[in-house]
């Protein structure tokens, strides 16, 4: 690539019991779509769907047409497996449940 201005950009991907760091060489101009079919973890991990994923720069979402810097780590975020929302719905209705016949108001009083 002689002549041509490279960026260094890292592509990170985890899993709960494995995760791997990409070091890429890039021409300045590429996007973070271009960094992610570079680094090879598509073809490494079957669950990425490059037409689907969400990725980030240092844990910010971007769109896939964005244009990285040098030092860029590109972050590919794995879906989530409950809805967070639904998640603290349930938490607040169990919540509510516990709190429901603690103990008297009137007890602390004294006499």
């Amino acid at each position: 690539m002689a002549g041509v201005e490279t960026i260094t950009v890292e592509v990170a991907y985890a899993r709960p019991e494995e995760q791997l760091i990409v070091a890429l060489e890039l021409p300045a101009g590429s996007t973070l779509r271009q960094a992610v079919e570079q680094s090879g973890l598509v073809q490494r991990f079957a669950e990425i769907d490059p037409q689907r994923m969400k990725a980030g720069i240092f844990g910010k979402l971007k769109k896939p047409d964005q244009v990285l810097q040098a030092g860029d780590r590109v972050e590919i975020y794995r879906p989530l497996i409950a809805d967070p929302k639904e998640v603290r719905k349930q938490r607040a209705a169990a919540g509510k449940q516990m709190k429901k016949g603690g103990g008297s108001a009137g007890e602390a009083s004294g006499d």
